[in-house]
């Protein structure tokens, strides 16, 4: 197959696609989601489970996207028709690209939402408003902020702005510009807060509930958790690593590469979790305290913490970058579609897709108060939507991305795109036919 590159440019090195996809994957997912789900499945045993799941469900999955993106050099509906073409299938399994991309479009529009809240801690956080509250009146002061609808909107708008602002500036001065900033800027921010954690008392209380092993605690229920949100922690499903790989460079390995990106996704995940839990433990609260965790139980820990003010505002600047690199890479793969199908000025798609997005987190918004009263199979326009996403589309698009490189994708071509050793394209080959798609149906199936 003749050399082709992406009309809309390429990573600058193998590094700053590592980045690039690590901020796509390292999202609320992981700094938001994944500390309350692990308080609310035990600690450690889960912990482990989700590590298994990433290993064996989410890189091989990853790897497939990639590679089928990279082979393509197009968007993700183009590409998966081109690799599909080219070993002898229907252009049908295009269809995989275009269910992915509303996907990614679906979950902005919410995702905008939850990230506007995070901007509204953040100004919190630094005029201190939130300083010395009470558990009860941190539940106030959230419930009062999902009350408003106007204060939501202004936030809400503000977030689709910063995110089209970067996607409209193209591969290079856009995506990568970003990436090369605002990566090390999460990592050190980490860091900072790691070290913070560790200052004090509750550190290693914080450490063996994470580390600790104790499978009494793991029940099914948790197994399940723990693979499906394997899964959507990296970007799965939804076309975004198909468009991040058409911009890889050629030479890079895709093994390395996915393994690297997995392996930083943990990370940030584990420690994140290592940043929250000693603050939650030394303020004698719950880590099960559920979805509320980080926006009820956490401005009242840092509130009642020395130099808690001034950590807490970095705090949710760290979870404010992670959502908006994450974004970013929702966005991209529709904007690159457009571009590439429709021949519009990236600008012009980038505005369409974000007005589009924008009118979409207006309903979402509105679910928490002027629209509560709608309702779409018994769940809010926002919880629908949610529910519908990681519980139907991501888990379709991921089985049968799965089954595509697995089964439709000649091995040669696969072969020749991983460039990996015998033993590990055969542990790569048989996770991709069989563990993953398997896998990810169980939970698709038993959370439906």
């Amino acid at each position: 197959m003749q050399e082709k590159t992406s009309s809309q440019g390429s990573w600058a090195s193998r590094w700053v696609f590592i980045m690039a996809a690590t901020g796509s994957a390292v999202g609320l997912g992981n700094i938001w989601k994944f500390p309350y789900i692990t308080g609310e499945n035990g600690g450690g045993a889960f912990v482990l489970v989700y590590l298994v799941c990433i290993l064996f469900v989410g890189i091989p999955i990853m790897m497939a996207e990639v590679f089928i993106g990279r082979r393509g050099r197009k968007n993700p509906v183009d590409s998966l028709e081109d690799v599909a073409e080219e070993s002898g299938q229907t252009k049908a399994w295009g269809l995989i690209g275009i269910v992915g991309m509303f996907t990614g479009i679906m979950i902005f529009s919410f995702y905008s939402i939850v990230a506007g809240w995070v901007l509204n801690y953040i100004k919190a956080m630094a005029t201190g408003e939130l300083a010395g509250l009470t558990s009860d009146q941190a539940n106030a002061t959230f419930k009062a902020l999902l009350a408003d609808p106007m204060t939501l909107l202004g936030w809400h708008t503000l977030f689709v702005v910063m995110t089209v602002f970067v996607v409209a500036r193209g591969v290079n001065k856009g995506l990568e510009m970003a990436t090369r900033i605002m990566m090390p800027a999460l990592f050190i921010l980490l860091l900072v807060l790691l070290g913070y954690a560790m200052s004090t008392k509750s550190f290693s209380a914080g450490w063996h509930f994470m580390f600790d092993f104790d499978f009494s605690k793991l029940s099914w229920s948790a197994v399940l958790v723990a693979l499906g949100h394997s899964f959507f922690t990296l970007s799965l499903g939804m076309g975004t690593m198909m468009a991040y790989g058409s911009y890889m460079p050629k030479k890079a390995s895709i093994g390395s590469t996915v393994i690297a990106i997995g392996a930083l996704d943990t990370l940030v995940a584990l420690v994140a979790g290592l940043c929250i839990f000693p603050v939650i433990f030394a303020n004698g609260m719950d880590p099960a305290a559920g979805p509320g965790l980080m926006f009820m139980s956490l401005p009242v820990a840092f509130g009642q913490m020395p130099f808690g003010q001034l950590f807490g505002f970095l705090f949710f600047v760290l979870v404010g970058i992670a959502a908006w690199t994450s974004s970013i890479s929702l966005m991209e793969p529709t904007v690159a579609f457009i571009v590439e199908r429709m021949k519009i000025k990236r600008i012009t798609a980038s505005i369409a897709i974000g007005f589009i997005v924008w009118l979409l987190g207006i309903a979402c918004l509105g679910s928490f108060n002027f629209m509560s009263n709608i309702t779409l199979f018994g769940k809010n326009i926002f919880d629908f939507l949610d529910y519908a996403t990681a519980n139907i589309m991501l888990p379709l698009g991921g089985i049968f991305t799965a089954l595509f490189a697995g089964w439709a994708v000649k091995s040669k071509f696969s072969e020749e795109e991983l460039s990996v050793s015998k033993l590990f394209f055969s542990y790569w080959k048989i996770s991709v036919m069989v563990i993953s798609p398997i896998a990810v149906a169980i939970v698709f199936v038993l959370n439906l």
